[in-house]
């Protein structure tokens, strides 16, 4: 495995940054009804509408994934465990929320949840906060 190069970071490093905010501000439209977002009630009742099952517990785990895979983005912290449930969370738009509405509609959580393993299969890169787990 070969060092990776300040360009090569700085590259995952810009990635990470847009990614992780355009996930914080659609995390938070979703968990606070922050830039006229929905709330959790309006995201719940639009769930609930698609039939999606559970929609509240699929409501809070989507907003969660989207809020704290932004957080994860952003530092770099627990970045390649986090992108799981963000990739999961963008197939599922693509493919249950969008699939009727065409490629257009599904390619953006297509790009996002792709673009999300992407970065869990690379890893942070050198410019990521790497917080301490306590060893027992």
């Amino acid at each position: 495995m070969k060092n990776s190069t300040v360009a090569e970071d700085t590259g995952v490093l810009l990635i990470r940054l847009i990614l992780g905010v355009a996930f914080l501000f659609h995390g938070s439209q979703k968990l606070f009804g922050a830039f006229d977002g929905p709330g959790m009630t309006g995201f719940t009742d639009f769930l609930r509408m698609l039939e999606v099952p559970m929609p509240a517990v699929s409501a809070w785990l989507a907003a969660l994934a989207e809020f704290v895979g932004g957080l994860a983005l952003i530092s770099g912290a627990f970045l390649q465990i986090m992108m799981v449930p963000v990739a999961f969370t963008m197939f599922v738009a693509a493919f249950h929320v969008h699939w009727n509405d065409g490629w257009v509609r599904m390619e953006y959580p297509l790009v996002l949840g792709c673009t999300a393993i992407g970065l869990a299969l690379i890893g942070p890169g050198r410019f990521a906060w790497r917080p301490r787990v306590a060893k027992s």
